[in-house]
């Protein structure tokens, strides 16, 4: 149902600060903007943003997927995560405590979703991204000082609260200052970050795997590195501008480009006002629920793989080192695969979710792979199975730039970003728990069967979605509107529902 609001030629009495940063900069009159100056000011703004993200998204990454490769260089024995059961004949292995210290990570994002997000929204950019990820950074390399799996427990429940406001924050950064056309190559740049880091950082372990000697383990070095480089991009967090209206590295010209030219797709740029009715609304639309379960079902492999990936491949007969170089394979899909989904949209409109839906079918096809054919030693169809599920990465990359671009209203892009990553981490609490070391001489059976379910549920999901964007565009498209006032709607912060001039991109 589409929510039309009162269109009138006078000024509406609210405060500004009820609207859009954009009107202390524009009218509500378009303005012709120089091609030329607009591809700068673009330019600028990717080369601001675009590499920073990306290595601080391969960081969140990073920080979790390194636990895999930590449990292989004795934070398991360490620690006390695995319990063996000598009593058995042969001895039996209980790793359900390396499990929950992968998910607990999870269950402190969890907690810390909704009101770090809305935290983002109400203040200033880098009062809140700084600090945070400042403190991120040392919590992270604390962790080559806990002693047990119980501080282990708290230690990253912990850093799941801190995090949790990363993905949110790009997603928000991602949709303020590009167009809706736009967006899925940025958010797929950010978030590509995954593939570059399983390389980079399965490098690093490896390198780090060649340690033998020294006062600490091997697994404790990992984790004072990833702590030393999370606060780098603390410090660059701690220069952010609050959106386009203040980007202190564009003239004061290009500012009133790049907020400009967002006015044609109607999302708006940055509005500080939490409003309740746009909270109400996002929570009665379909859509959120749609993409949270797309989120949940593609998500659940993740929490498997970044955790117990290493170990996985180790049953194939390879060592230690080896089974973390064979995590490559994953990053170079992740790599080559997240970027190239998110350019195709900006060549052929209306190509996400179709797109979405393909990249299931690899993952699928890797589960089935790795869960049907013979181990043994040295196999080679399980590793290509296993170098298939990667196609998680684009399948997961695009349901975020669906579902961040569908929306409009600052507070409502709020509650969809902070959704998504909710999703996120249920999808990340399952998949740990999929994996039963008992069931390890019948290739996880829970686990494989646990991954098609789920991918065939996001690819039904997704099949819903484009046929209720469809629908929903051809009635706008319908109705004849007064298109005098597409301009000054642009910058009221109206929702998607409110504003009859937005359209979805499928």
């Amino acid at each position: 149902m589409i929510q039309f609001p009162h269109l009138s030629n006078g000024e509406n009495s609210q405060h500004v600060f009820d609207k859009d940063a954009a009107r202390t900069v524009v009218s509500d009159m378009a303005q012709e903007i120089d091609p030329v100056v607009e591809k700068r000011v673009v330019r600028k703004i990717d080369w601001y943003f675009m590499p920073a993200m990306l290595i601080g998204y391969g960081m969140v990454y990073y920080d979790k997927a390194i636990l895999g490769s930590a449990a292989l260089f004795g934070m398991t024995t360490d620690l006390s995560l695995k319990i063996v059961d000598k009593s058995t004949s042969p001895p039996t292995v209980d790793t359900s405590r390396l499990s929950w210290a992968t998910s607990i990570f999870y269950f402190g994002m969890l907690a810390g979703l909704y009101p770090m997000t809305f935290i983002l929204q109400r203040f200033n950019m880098r009062s809140v991204l700084g600090p945070v990820v400042l403190v991120w950074a040392i919590v992270c390399a604390a962790t080559a000082g806990v002693t047990s799996w119980k501080g282990l427990f708290v230690q990253r429940f912990f850093l799941g609260f801190i995090e949790s406001v990363i993905p949110t924050g790009f997603v928000s950064i991602v949709s303020g200052y590009y167009t809706q056309e736009e967006q899925a190559l940025r958010q797929a740049w950010w978030f590509s970050g995954t593939g570059w880091f399983t390389i980079i950082g399965g490098a690093l372990n490896y390198a780090f795997g060649q340690i033998t000697s020294g006062s600490l383990a091997r697994w404790q070095y990992i984790y004072i590195l990833a702590g030393a480089l999370t606060f780098l991009f603390g410090l660059w967090c701690c220069t952010l501008p609050n959106s386009p209206v203040s980007a202190w590295f564009l003239s004061p010209e290009e500012r009133i480009v790049a907020v400009e030219r967002l006015r044609k797709g109607q999302t708006g740029v940055r509005c500080q006002k939490i409003k309740g009715d746009q909270i109400k609304e996002c929570l009665t639309d379909m859509k959120l629920y749609l993409v949270a379960l797309m989120m949940a079902s593609a998500y659940t492999i993740n929490g498997a793989i970044s955790g117990f990936g290493p170990l996985i491949v180790s049953t194939f007969g390879y060592n230690t080192l080896d089974s973390i170089l064979f995590q490559f394979p994953v990053g170079a899909i992740c790599v080559i695969f997240i970027p190239l989904c998110g350019f195709i949209p900006t060549v052929v409109p209306n190509s996400r979710i179709p797109m979405l839906i393909a990249c299931c079918l690899p993952v699928i096809t890797g589960c089935v792979m790795t869960w049907k054919s013979q181990w043994g030693y040295h196999p080679v169809v399980p590793v290509v199975g296993y170098a298939l599920t990667g196609f998680f990465g684009p399948v997961v990359s695009l349901i975020i730039t669906v579902g961040a671009s569908n929306v409009a209203g600052a507070t409502k892009k709020t509650v969809m970003a902070a959704t998504i990553f909710v999703a996120y981490t249920v999808g990340n609490i399952i998949g740990p728990q999929l994996v039963k070391s008992e069931t390890k001489d019948r290739h996880y059976p829970e686990l494989w069967t646990g991954m098609v379910i789920c991918y065939c549920i996001v690819i039904v999901t997704a099949a819903v979605l484009y046929a209720i964007l469809l629908r929903e565009n051809r009635a706008r498209e319908s109705i004849e509107l007064d298109e005098t006032q597409r301009d000054k709607l642009a910058f009221d912060d109206l929702t998607d529902k409110q504003n009859p001039f937005f359209r979805y991109v499928l």
